[in-house]
């Protein structure tokens, strides 16, 4: 028989709620062994940032710039404007809603001053190769480079690379996470603080939920006004992707889906067939979504400000950045640590919380990301159509 595979939402559930009650009565000796992990592991996770950041973004944008022309400028045009208007409107959203929501109560105060004299048994120091920014721009110049001339042998590299980084990930990253967040959860126990943060959780969810509900709405009225259609029954079409979204958290594998849905809106089975493949990669309204509102929410517990010129830079950045985030559970928000160390600041903890957070709602990120995938390709759809009766 088949052995049922235990996915890393439910392991990322067991280690908070294991965390929390291990904090109750754990000795401070036994917390040390934790300590000492989650720091080799955050150290582990600056190093790699910096190569997660040129391994995954230098291919993804190459790939993109080969297949040039209409239909990927229109598409891609879509899928950044999209995910850039669902981080402003996460931001003033969330501006306007978190005062009200999160009372001083929810503070994150200094772990570390809560529980002094607790210190790992041993640090190991992994210094980066290079800065985030540093890699960043390495990035964008090595991908838009091997777009323009024909770079087979360094694409053949920066793929191998890119390979070599998704394994990184896959078989290191991803495993150790659980017991990360557990570290996490367990030391916030101890130093009193982890009541306010699953409170926190709660109110997110519920807040990204709502959000989510109304970027559907906004982006099929969009996509109904453009192509002449009824929003509600574009939208209630794409239900079934979105279900199927919920359960594989991945927007590769729900593409059969999507494309079934899309023409059953009408779009064209050939241009359903490349928009959305390519929206599956480049589409990520959804995840801007929740790393924008989690964010947000960490900052302010952390007794931090909230400031739009700071915020801008970011969103802009994250629709770049996460462009080829591996098709696994969490991969965007691997592709965003960098962004929200460089940028925002979020020291381990930090980073910690955002994963924590993210993978707990990962599954509807992915279903939002999708079910957006058909609202594009029915205004690609009818602005091709335009374009072709112009011409003719």
């Amino acid at each position: 028989m088949k052995r049922k595979k235990f996915g890393l939402l439910p392991k990322i559930v067991v280690a908070i709620v294991s965390g929390v009650v291990c904090g109750l009565f754990f000795p401070d000796w036994l917390e040390r062994i934790f300590i000492t992990v989650n720091g080799l592991f955050g150290n582990f996770l600056g190093f790699i940032i910096p190569l997660l950041i040129l391994g995954l973004v230098a291919p993804g944008i190459a790939d993109l710039g080969k297949g040039a022309g209409r239909l990927l400028l229109i598409t891609a045009a879509l899928a950044y404007g999209f995910t850039l208007f669902s981080g402003f409107f996460t931001f003033f959203t969330c501006k306007l809603t978190y005062p009200l929501l999160l009372s001083s109560s929810d503070a994150l105060t200094d772990m570390g001053e809560q529980a002094a004299g607790l210190a790992p048994y041993f640090t190991v120091d992994m210094p980066p190769v290079m800065g985030v920014m540093s890699a960043l721009i390495l990035a964008f110049t090595l991908g838009l480079g091997m777009s323009v001339i024909d770079g087979g042998r360094l694409k053949a590299v920066m793929d191998d690379f890119k390979d070599i980084i998704d394994r990184v990930i896959t078989a290191v990253i991803i495993p150790v996470l659980p017991l990360y967040i557990f570290g996490i959860f367990l030391h916030m126990t101890k130093s009193g603080q982890v009541a306010g943060v699953m409170g926190v959780f709660l109110k997110i969810i519920v807040v990204i939920f709502v959000m989510t509900v109304i970027l559907l709405l906004v982006q099929f009225s969009i996509a109904g006004a453009v192509g002449r259609k009824n929003p509600l029954r574009l939208l209630r079409a794409m239900l079934p992707a979105y279900i199927t979204a919920l359960g594989t958290q991945s927007s590769a594998a729900t593409i059969p889906v999507t494309l079934e849905q899309t023409v059953k809106n009408g779009v064209r089975a050939d241009l359903a067939g490349f928009v959305v493949p390519l929206c599956a990669t480049i589409h990520l309204s959804g995840s801007t979504m929740k790393i924008v509102a989690c964010s947000m929410a960490i900052i302010l517990m952390s007794g931090g400000e909230l400031q739009l010129g700071q915020y801008a830079g970011f969103i802009m950045m994250l629709g770049i950045a996460m462009v080829a985030a591996p098709g696994v559970p969490g991969g965007a928000i691997m592709a965003a640590l960098g962004l929200l160390q460089s940028m925002l600041g979020f020291d381990e903890t930090a980073q910690g919380l955002m994963i924590a957070l993210y993978i707990a709602m990962d599954s509807f990120g992915t279903a939002t990301n999708v079910t957006g995938d058909g609202a594009i390709a029915v205004i690609v759809d009818r602005v091709n159509g335009r374009c072709q009766t112009q011409r003719s």
